[in-house]
């Protein structure tokens, strides 16, 4: 079979490797689509945390089971995709029911080789049935299921107003989903194309594009002297995260989605005088994949939409630096295989 691995950042091979063996309490799947997320991107640019080289990226999966037990879930042949956080099931994290951020967490794709190949091997625990989903519908579960799961961090109840920070594919789904919520959605961004994306296709009218305007005059524009009871990073941009706490209500919650390498700083006075909570939002649980097939399945989502680029496997390497060059406007790259 083939696979693509990422040598070290910017240098991508193909290399031919055996069809893996399935293992007692494994799946053998044969991949169908692979949806490429910021982590990879990150990965070939050299600014991921977490991460080793070298290294088969993806875990945004659908795939064809090829081979399985007789498990009475699961048969050879159905489509499904993955819960791709592989958790120990012994540590604090887990017994508390917080596999997502289990202390032996190896994602699938960062920590562990992924799905950038034409065969992989997965525990079967960890597959989720396609319930009718399409591929790229399949495909598109997991990164909407890390909006979800942020949102819920959040608390966020309807009414609530929210400002979302950054407009890529996770902050598009974090306001699809805060709107599905009922929230009163804010997404504030640099990219005026993400933003048009919002109004036209998610129907979000309250947006700040941080080139024409400041993001304290955007937010006076749309609610007056109030501030945002909750703001979720979405952008992983150490500035905006420093920044943010500044535009937060008292009393307010403030989750980070996005993710980088340096340390964050926050006033201590300005933190405390709102009492402010302050919150991480690593991966998604299985009840967030659930929560997004259900939205998908009631047309809640406009999945379509959100893939805006499509290369076959065997270009990819080719294509992979256009696809991470901003101007490229990417909202989600699908990676197709024959």
């Amino acid at each position: 079979m083939i696979a693509l691995s990422l040598l070290k950042p910017g240098n991508f091979e193909y290399k031919n490797l055996p069809v893996p063996e399935r293992a007692p309490g494994h799946a053998l799947i044969k991949l169908n689509r692979v949806g490429i997320c910021g982590t990879d991107y990150h990965a070939f640019s050299g600014n991921q945390p977490f991460f080793s080289y070298p290294r088969i990226l993806g875990h945004e999966i659908c795939g064809t089971i090829a081979e399985i037990e007789n498990n009475g879930s699961f048969s050879k042949g159905d489509l499904v995709t993955l819960l791709p956080y592989l958790n120990c099931g012994k540590c604090i994290a887990c017994k508390n029911n917080r596999e997502n951020c289990c202390t032996h967490l190896s994602v699938f794709g960062v920590h562990q080789d992924g799905a950038l190949s034409e065969f992989i091997s997965v525990p079967s625990q960890f597959l989720i049935a396609s319930r009718g989903l399409g591929a790229d519908e399949l495909a598109l579960v997991e990164p909407l299921a890390i909006a979800a799961h942020g949102v819920a961090t959040a608390q966020l109840l309807p009414g609530e107003t929210v400002l979302i920070l950054g407009a890529g594919p996770i902050g598009l789904g974090t306001a699809a989903i805060a709107k599905i919520k009922g929230a009163n959605v804010i997404v504030a961004d640099y990219n005026k194309a993400r933003l048009e994306f919002c109004g036209k296709q998610l129907g979000i009218g309250r947006l700040i594009n941080l080139g024409d305007e400041e993001m304290q005059q955007g937010i006076r524009r749309l609610l007056g002297e109030e501030f945002p009871l909750v703001i979720i990073d979405c952008s992983g941009n150490l500035k905006a995260i420093n920044g943010a706490l500044n535009f937060l209500a008292h009393s307010g919650r403030m989750v980070l989605i996005g993710l980088q390498k340096q340390e964050i700083v926050l006033s201590h006075p300005e933190f405390h005088k709102r009492e402010a909570s302050l919150k991480s939002s690593r991966n998604a649980l299985r009840e967030d994949f659930d929560f997004v097939i259900d939205c998908i399945l009631e047309n809640k989502i406009p999945v379509d939409a959100f893939i805006s680029h499509r290369v076959n496997f065997e270009n990819l390497a080719n294509e992979f630096q256009t696809l991470s060059d901003p101007k490229q406007m990417v909202i989600k790259a699908m990676v197709n295989f024959s």
